[in-house]
């Protein structure tokens, strides 16, 4: 740890109060790993080259607990959710923020891995972390560490994704497994004396759509199934739609083990948060090839066809169970697991 932390090792108020101990921290762990070109300036804000194309810009916040888990912690899910919600939408991310609320008495080694954390996902994902900002709160106010990153990147003119395109006849793909992050979380959570390897999905997916974009024609929606898992998103593509969908429980990739910590604990894997997951809505002319191209590329290589666009019923989402009978899946009412993203 470098030498101005010698005797400060855990966060104070002082490092909140913008004197040295602030201007300390922000250069010795913060533009220690994230130095990039505009951040190295250390404006107010970031000045950022000139780029064609739409902007698209996002905004997320993380509260999870623990604050690391199987599969990763919460910088390397700052960033792979705010990248995320970029490249959903069809765009390409390029630079992001960091605000960060820390508690005092939070160790700034813990501080630091979660730094380094996130700027080795940053990293992979081709982005930079341009610019920030840093309060510190007294003990006991914020769970260690909150904190608040937004994205910036540009949407390639060609690019269109709406609900309104979806059209009955369409299919639906799903990348992968369902619920790993929200069994690892609830795994680490509560500590259970139990054999079980579950990992987090946590993953920046932006490398995985640009393939889909550059390859596929006919990409109607695109979504990250977090908060509420996939159910609940499969039901926000229906809203203000006059079709449903159908989707087919046999096809949907669910872990075993991540089924098995599910039963006893009465949580659904539908209604389970993800963090490396994208639903695809894509042309039934298309899905194949669709199909095809994700499971060439690591982050989808268990990825699926699970079901399709329906006329009726209109605004429902319907789960053909593995013994033949139908199910609606509506979205999720209340609260399954807190503090988990």
């Amino acid at each position: 740890m470098a030498s101005d932390f010698s005797d400060k090792q855990k966060i104070t108020s002082a490092h909140g109060a913008g004197g040295k101990y602030s201007h300390d921290l922000i250069k010795q762990v913060f533009l220690k790993h994230f130095d990039n070109p505009p951040l190295r300036e250390l404006l107010d804000s970031a000045i950022l080259p000139e780029r064609h194309g739409r902007l698209v810009f996002t905004t997320d916040s993380h509260v999870v607990q623990p604050l690391f888990f199987p599969g990763g912690d919460i910088g390397k899910l700052a960033v792979s959710g705010t990248v995320n919600d970029l490249a959903v939408c069809g765009a390409k991310p390029l630079w992001l923020s960091c605000g960060m609320i820390i508690e005092e008495g939070l160790e700034i080694e813990t501080l630091e891995k979660i730094v380094i954390s996130m700027q080795k996902t940053a990293q992979s994902a081709g982005v930079q972390i341009v610019t920030g900002d840093t309060k510190v709160v007294g003990h006991g106010e914020a769970d260690g560490l909150f904190i608040n990153t937004a994205g910036i990147g540009y949407l390639p003119e060609n690019r269109n994704i709406a609900k309104s395109l979806i059209t009955p006849g369409d299919k639906i793909i799903l990348n992968g497994f369902i619920g790993d992050h929200a069994a690892a979380i609830i795994k680490a959570r509560h500590q259970f004396q139990i054999d079980l390897d579950i990992i987090s999905d946590c993953a920046p997916l932006n490398n995985l759509t640009e393939v889909l974009y550059e390859n596929i024609t006919g990409i109607r929606i695109m979504r990250d199934p977090t908060r509420g898992g996939l159910a609940t998103t499969l039901n926000e593509f229906l809203d203000g739609n006059r079709f449903g969908m159908r989707i087919s429980e046999e096809f949907v990739p669910i872990r075993n083990v991540v089924q098995g910590l599910c039963e006893p604990l009465g949580f659904d894997p539908f209604y389970l948060a993800n963090e490396g997951k994208v639903v695809v809505v894509v042309a039934e002319k298309s899905a194949e090839k669709a199909l095809q191209t994700m499971r060439s590329h690591p982050l989808g290589r268990n990825a699926a066809l699970i079901g399709e666009v329906i006329a009726q019923p209109a605004g429902h989402v319907l789960l053909k169970t593995r013994i033949g009978t139908e199910r609606i899946l509506d979205m999720l009412t209340g609260e399954m697991l807190p503090r988990i993203c």
